[in-house]
């Protein structure tokens, strides 16, 4: 299996209301986070890998939704436990973080390799409930980014009226 490449989505699903989608993870019972994944390509656009990897982790289509590039990304250590994934010597990360805004608590159809079970969290509840500090902070942003988008949002009706 080729080695994965040191830049990932981090894409926390949520609704109007703020509850988050959280996954516990197949190979750390006990781990919940949002989706994440590697590019699968140096040149994979980030918002196609935090589609196909909303797709391939809860079966949602985010071509239904809204994805929003939060314009944000953060670098991180690997933790010791997954290095072996990546190639001799990496250690470090690249993560960007993206929101999927969806209508409401939509059916989720998990990667049981990937993910054990799935819950729609009030947004401080799935923070806490998340094993990364990064994850539950983008989680924690959630109120002030969803305002700035629905902000643009109006603000583009109002100038296309």
């Amino acid at each position: 299996m080729p080695h994965k490449i040191p830049v990932s989505v981090l894409v926390v699903i949520h609704t109007p209301d703020l509850h988050v989608l959280v996954m516990e993870r197949a190979d750390h019972p006990g781990f919940w986070q949002s989706v994440t994944g590697s590019c699968d390509a140096l040149d994979e656009p980030l918002a196609e890998t935090a589609r196909r990897e909303v797709l391939e982790e809860t079966g949602i289509d985010a071509a239904g939704h809204h994805l929003i590039d939060w314009g944000h990304h953060i670098e991180y250590e690997i933790y010791p436990h997954w290095r072996h994934r990546y190639a001799p010597g990496v250690t470090r990360n690249t993560e960007h973080w993206f929101g999927l805004l969806v209508s409401g608590k939509v059916p989720v159809r998990l990667s049981p390799r990937e993910h054990l079970q799935a819950e729609w969290l009030p947004y401080e509840d799935a923070a806490a409930r998340c094993f990364s500090r990064s994850n539950a902070e983008a989680i924690l942003q959630l109120p002030e980014r969803l305002a700035a988008y629905t902000a643009r949002q109006a603000a583009l009706v109002k100038d296309q009226v």
